[in-house]
């Protein structure tokens, strides 16, 4: 009997304190956030009656209209994962005032951009805060091209990054962006004049495959527009091709006509 009513009264209690929760998930910026917090429509307090930072609950005064959620508190490194969870009585209008200032951020900037000797894209930055990931693009065949990616380190001094990259006969010009939540942050362009000699196609008609004078990234488009396959080689293999035209995109080359009879 004693166990039954101790059970019922856990349920009438948890049927008492209603609650609604808000998650918010960011990363650490050296910032803290500031929540609107009403009070309840009975008069009987404020809204939020607990806050917990990646799971701990926190030492906030909650008890006011606003309150600030106290993260340098938690020692936490910049660019560090952050779940906040404010729980709430119901129906108020509880609002996170800064929640920008955990959303990852991209504040990099170049101080040294250049491709290497052996033909690594090597940059240098810094003022970085957060370790977002560096997408890697080359303008090829009239469009920028996706040639690689590096995770960033997030740190606010000297950061140096490197990754290989393929040069094409002729100015060779590349970029390197990171996502936040503004959108894409894209560094200046990189212009290189290489050296490598320039490359074609040893017979524009074709049987079983396409033979090019050297190793090259190339794309293959048929007459009706459809990119048929794309890599890198010195040569592509088309067995399968039907027979028809097709657009060869190689080096700097672009739309050049082969034909399988």
């Amino acid at each position: 009997m004693k166990h039954f009513l101790l059970s019922a009264f856990c349920v009438f209690l948890s049927l008492a304190v209603d609650a609604e929760v808000i998650i918010i998930s960011g990363m650490y910026q050296g910032k803290d956030l500031y929540v609107k917090n009403p009070p309840t429509a009975d008069g009987l307090g404020y809204c939020v009656f607990e806050v917990l930072v990646n799971g701990q609950p926190t030492a906030d005064q909650l008890e006011s209209a606003s309150f600030a959620v106290d993260l340098a508190i938690w020692k936490l490194e910049i660019g560090a994962p952050l779940e906040i969870v404010l729980r709430c009585k119901e129906n108020c209008d509880v609002k996170i005032l800064n929640p920008e200032v955990i959303y990852p951020n991209s504040t990099f900037e170049i101080t040294s951009f250049s491709v290497n000797p052996e033909g690594s894209l090597i940059w240098t930055t810094s003022k970085e805060t957060t370790p977002l990931t560096y997408i890697i693009e080359q303008f090829r065949w009239n469009k920028w091209i996706k040639v690689g990616e590096t995770k960033g380190l997030g740190k606010s001094d000297k950061c140096t990054y490197s990754h290989p990259v393929n040069l094409h006969y002729g100015i060779n010009t590349f970029r390197i962006y990171q996502m936040d939540y503004k959108g894409q942050h894209t560094s200046e362009e990189l212009k290189i004049d290489s050296t490598s000699p320039e490359i074609k196609i040893k017979s524009l008609k074709i049987s079983n495959s396409i033979e090019f004078s050297a190793p090259t990234d190339y794309e293959v488009v048929s007459e009706f527009g459809t990119r048929i396959t794309s890599g890198r080689g010195l040569s592509i293999d088309a067995s399968k091709f039907v027979k028809g035209k097709y657009y060869i995109n190689y080096d700097n080359k672009v739309g050049a006509i082969v034909e399988k009879k």
